[in-house]
């Protein structure tokens, strides 16, 4: 609305177009927290538990920390899983070399392990980009599931080569029923997430968006490339690595390197590209659908078949995901390259206008 003040006409939005709107914003996800603290545990059982919201919660975490990369710094990466494997074997030689180190002290101390390999393969960023910068973290998937498979120190040699935990505890509580696992896992992806959020809002996501949109007008401008690639490659490892420890630690128990091989990499680019590049929420709308897509085509899939006659096998339904997948990416790259975020978004300012669109 414009107005005029002291001669000069100015701009002013409506309290409709800004305050209510994230005010609205606030109450939902304070809303949506409440009823995953409440609500959640009350209806779920151990299954939906195991299989679905624990899963849902560790890589929408991950998610969260490629999408600092690639959606806010728009550096393409290949190599996540190679830093969910640094993280979890990080935590677990902490957790076992260290008498009485704490859970939270060994996840942390896990997420700043790949924070360092993070970096260390994140300097080539700074001079190649694009599939050459894929590529390079590429090779960090190798190195890594080269190494913890042949370098028996990190297993704390294991003849076997897989590790495995037992008896958690987080501040002396036990962490052992499915319902304490989701509990613990929501607590630390919701800090992660409002910390993320409100560092996309800082000066240095400010930073990284302005890399991603074109790197040489931000260092024309004062913005150092260095400085802001390297902290994106920082903070997404250190995210990455958490969430590779929490899924070793509290989702598998007991792992091995296949664990985090290149397709837990390209699962998670997936779900970035799914959700929607460069968004919060997309990271969960990305990992949401991930893990529920082939829960409901090994249901559905085989009862349609039934319906008209047709024997469906389990290698047909695990063929039938690929395709899905690979044709929605295909779909959200051409159509909307935002992804379920964008969807999500155009669907509630509808909302928010209805039924009077004008």
């Amino acid at each position: 609305m414009l107005y005029r003040e002291n001669g000069q006409f100015k701009t002013s939005y409506g309290a409709d177009q800004q305050i209510f709107p994230i005010r609205q914003d606030r109450v939902f996800i304070l809303g949506l927290i409440a009823a995953a603290v409440v609500l959640v545990p009350m209806l779920a059982d151990e299954y939906i538990f195991r299989a679905i919201l624990i899963p849902f919660l560790i890589l929408s975490l991950a998610a969260l920390g490629l999408n600092i990369l690639v959606g806010y710094c728009g550096q393409v990466s290949l190599g996540t899983g190679a830093f969910m494997a640094v993280g979890a074997y990080a935590a677990y030689n902490f957790m076992v070399r260290i008498d009485g180190m704490p859970l939270l002290l060994a996840l942390l101390l896990g997420g700043v392990a790949a924070t360092v390999v993070g970096v260390a393969f994140g300097i080539p960023s700074l001079r190649i980009k694009g599939l050459y910068l894929a590529v390079a973290t590429l090779a960090a998937q190798f190195f890594v599931d080269w190494m913890f498979l042949r370098v028996s120190w990190f297993t704390n040699n294991s003849t076997s080569g897989s590790v495995s935990v037992s008896d958690l505890d987080v501040f002396g509580i036990a962490i052992n029923t499915p319902h304490e696992k989701y509990l613990l896992c929501l607590a630390i992806v919701v800090v992660f997430a409002l910390m993320a959020k409100n560092l996309v809002r800082s000066h240095i996501g400010r930073e990284w968006m302005a890399i991603r949109d074109m790197d040489v007008a931000a260092s024309v401008i004062g913005i150092r490339p260095v400085y802001a690639k390297l902290t994106a490659f920082a903070v997404s490892s250190f995210i990455v690595g958490v969430a590779g420890a929490l899924w070793a630690f509290v989702h598998l128990g007991s792992w091995e390197p296949a664990a985090f091989s290149i397709d837990r990499s390209f699962q998670l680019l997936f779900m970035v590209i799914i959700g929607g590049l460069g968004s919060i929420m997309g990271s969960f709308f990305g990992a949401a659908f991930i893990v529920v897509l082939p829960i409901f085509l090994n249901q559905f899939l085989p009862a349609a078949g039934d319906l008209v006659g047709v024997e469906i096998s389990t290698a047909m339904v695990a063929h039938a995901e690929l395709m899905i997948f690979g044709g929605l990416i295909v779909f959200f790259l051409i159509v909307e390259p935002h992804g379920l975020a964008r969807l999500w978004s155009t669907a509630k300012e509808k909302l928010r206008l209805w039924p009077f669109p004008h």
